[in-house]
Formats: structure tokens, C-alpha cells, sequence
């Protein structure tokens, strides 16, 4: 008898020590859940915060660029002379093309507008006029210039486009259409 109680006394200790055990594993795994999730909770609100960044001086490097043109006109309006509107003339067309330049390295092209076919993609039309120099539905004259950044059109050009020349007998059988 006093060794079934032994063996029954053995196996509750061995199973008091599998619950210990159980319980601390346990906790060490809630514990190293706790720290993943705070870990996690740190690194979103880092993105976010690297994101928030990003858009918040995104345009940083684009303006570093575009600084020395806007120091350029300043200086091109402290020398404004009307003795020398030449020169003027030459210092304003240099500060024009590096602008220009600085453009294009950011990706920004000019829409090329005039003597082309009409595309709504492009362009936007202000008004249609008869044109026997130009085949129907040709941009005939750029109002406003369009620009595309990178592959997406940013600014539709404005501009009028070319309609057939209604003959002369077209337009004296509306006049007697009217009548």
C-alpha cells in the first residue's frame, strides 16, 4: 500500500511540476507576445512617421534646385538698367534656360502643342476656327502651354484648334435655310 501511495504521491509532484512549468512557459511566451506587439507598435509609428516626412519635405530636393533660379532673377532685377536692356535681355534668357533645364532634370516636359493633332489627352480646346492652312482638328495655336510630369500630364495645354472651311455654297443654303 505504502508504495502505491508513494507512486501516486510521485505523480502528482511530477504533475505539479508539468503545471509549473506549463505556467511558466506561459508567461514567457505572453511575455515575449507583449514585446513583439510593443515592438510593432514602435515600428508603425516610426513608418508613419518617416511617411509623414516624406510628404511633409518631399519637394526639399526639387526647391535646393530651384533656389539658385529664384537668386538669379534677384539678382538679374538689382542690375535692371534701361541703358543696358540688351544685357538684361541675355541675363534673363540664361536664367530662362537653366529653369528650363532644372525642369527637364526633375522630369518636366513641355507639351508640344502647336501644328499637332488634337488629343484630349493633351490638350484643351478653347475654341475651333476655320483654317484652310491646317487639316481639320490640328492645334492651330497654343493659348497656354501644357506640361507632363514624368508620364502624367499635369497641365492640359489650352489651345485653338482648326475646323473644315465650310464652302461657300454651304453657307448660302443656311443663310436661305434661316430665311
Amino acid at each position: 500500500m505504502e508504495s502505491f501511495e508513494k507512486e501516486v504521491e510521485k505523480e502528482e509532484n511530477e504533475k505539479e511540476t508539468s503545471k509549473i512549468e506549463l505556467e511558466e512557459k506561459i508567461s514567457s511566451l505572453q511575455d515575449s507576445l507583449l514585446r513583439k506587439v510593443a515592438e510593432f507598435e514602435n515600428y508603425k509609428r516610426r513608418t508613419e512617421n518617416d511617411q509623414m516626412n516624406l510628404i511633409k519635405y518631399g519637394a526639399e530636393s526639387f526647391i535646393l534646385k530651384i533656389l539658385p533660379v529664384y537668386d538669379d532673377l534677384q539678382r538679374s532685377l538689382l542690375h535692371l538698367d534701361t541703358d543696358k536692356i540688351e544685357s538684361v535681355k541675355e541675363g534673363l534668357k540664361l536664367v530662362l534656360d537653366k529653369f528650363t533645364k532644372t525642369l527637364t532634370e526633375q522630369g518636366i516636359k513641355k507639351i508640344d502643342a502647336k501644328g499637332q493633332e488634337f488629343d484630349v489627352e493633351y490638350h484643351e480646346a478653347l475654341l475651333q476656327q476655320p483654317s484652310n492652312e491646317f487639316p481639320p482638328h490640328t492645334v492651330i495655336e497654343e493659348v497656354d502651354p501644357g506640361y507632363i510630369y514624368k508620364d502624367k500630364v499635369i497641365k492640359h495645354a489650352k489651345v485653338i484648334v482648326s475646323k473644315e472651311v465650310e464652302s461657300i455654297e454651304n453657307q448660302e443654303s443656311k443663310t436661305e435655310s434661316e430665311e
